[in-house]
């Protein structure tokens, strides 16, 4: 009798573990996301207050001086051991900037600009990992979310880089220290495809060593429309490598480097940035990042006044705060950006070379 009731008491503490069990197999919900918002000056005392330059893109989402809204961020993942589902939906003027290629839906101007991303993984083992939808590029060192990123202002090479992709990628972990990424997508930066040449994305994933990470992101794609007379593409392949690496040197200094180079049509640009950061305490860090880019050839966006291709280096030294329990990032930016020529008009009407800002970002996580 002893032993029958022991067996039953048994069972009965077993069943609340396996109904846990159960209902951690049922998935879980996360919600996240994040605001930002600085003030901005610009010792050019520009008189239309923007910090774009002759080419209208000298930066990618601090584009104005005084107050700005930055972007919103509500953030949705629901997971399970064999899936998981993200839907990532930004508002503001840097959502806007970032998410430019969906701003037509199939009725004009829909709910589409909204989605930064939306996508979901089936892990179909414990190592392959298959996403389909709309995700943010593998390429660069950089991302759209304030957060995520050391410094406020976004690099050249983030900034004339691919945002986001629209398709499918496999993703196969052979072990912790190396991987691979392979994808099919519809474009750079777009919605919908504008022609029927699908391009090709890939990344390879090493880690040398404990504390070094090494990426190296690549992308090859047809980028012209499709003639609506002919109903051919235009032949032109846009293609970009990129190397993507941190080394923890020490448990409070991180470096990092990021150099890229791109082509289309026997036109090339590129660069390189290296961000060294030190964390001082739990609550204050110093980074700064330097940026060597070259847009020679004119093949991106970056051009001065008579249309040609220029080249650019540029200094950038950040501190951060964090306050309010790590929610509330506080980040004093100390910005120059020096060209190989006339590139900025001061509030005098003087051509100028360089451009001097001083941000104040304060950007608020949950």
């Amino acid at each position: 009798m002893k032993k029958t009731l022991t067996a039953l008491f048994s069972l009965f503490l077993a069943v609340p573990a396996f109904s846990q069990d159960k209902e951690e197999d049922k998935g879980k919900f996360t919600f996240s996301g994040y605001i930002d918002s600085y003030y901005l000056a610009n010792f050019n005392n520009p008189r239309d207050m923007k910090n774009l330059g002759a080419s209208g893109t000298a930066r990618a989402f601090d584009q104005k001086t005084g107050f700005s809204l930055g972007l919103v961020q509500t953030k949705i993942g629901y997971s399970t051991s064999k899936s998981d589902v993200v839907v990532d939906l930004t508002f503001g003027p840097n959502a806007d900037l970032g998410n430019y290629g969906n701003v037509l839906g199939p009725l004009g101007n829909g709910s589409s600009l909204a989605i930064k991303q939306a996508y979901f993984n089936w892990k179909a083992t414990d190592k392959l990992t298959l996403t389909a939808g709309q995700f943010g590029t593998h390429i660069g060192y950089e991302v759209i979310d304030a957060p995520v990123n050391y410094h406020y202002s976004l690099s050249n090479l983030f900034n004339n880089g691919p945002f986001y992709h629209v398709g499918v990628k496999a993703a196969y972990a052979f072990s912790d220290k190396f991987a691979l990424m392979g994808g099919i997508v519809s474009g750079v930066d777009q919605l919908y495809s504008n022609n029927d040449k699908p391009g090709l994305i890939a990344q390879v994933f090493v880690q040398p060593t404990s504390g070094w990470n090494v990426y190296v992101n690549g992308i090859t794609i047809n980028r012209n429309a499709k003639d609506p007379a002919t109903g051919k593409t235009p032949s032109g392949t846009y293609n970009l490598l990129d190397l993507t690496t941190t080394y923890q040197i020490t448990e409070k200094f991180l470096f990092g480097l990021n150099a890229a180079t791109g082509e289309q049509e026997g036109k090339t640009w590129g660069g390189f940035a290296v961000y060294p950061k030190y964390d001082f305490s739990s609550t204050f860090s110093l980074g700064a990042r330097y940026e060597s880019f070259s847009n020679k050839d004119g093949v991106t966006a970056l051009k001065d006044a008579s249309g040609a291709g220029v080249s650019v280096n540029s200094f950038t030294i950040t501190p951060t705060f964090t306050v309010a329990d790590g929610h509330l990032l506080l980040k004093p930016e100390l910005r120059i950006d020096s060209y190989d020529k006339n590139f900025f008009v001061d509030g005098d009407g003087k051509d100028q070379k360089s451009q001097t800002t001083l941000t104040w970002a304060m950007i608020y996580k949950f």
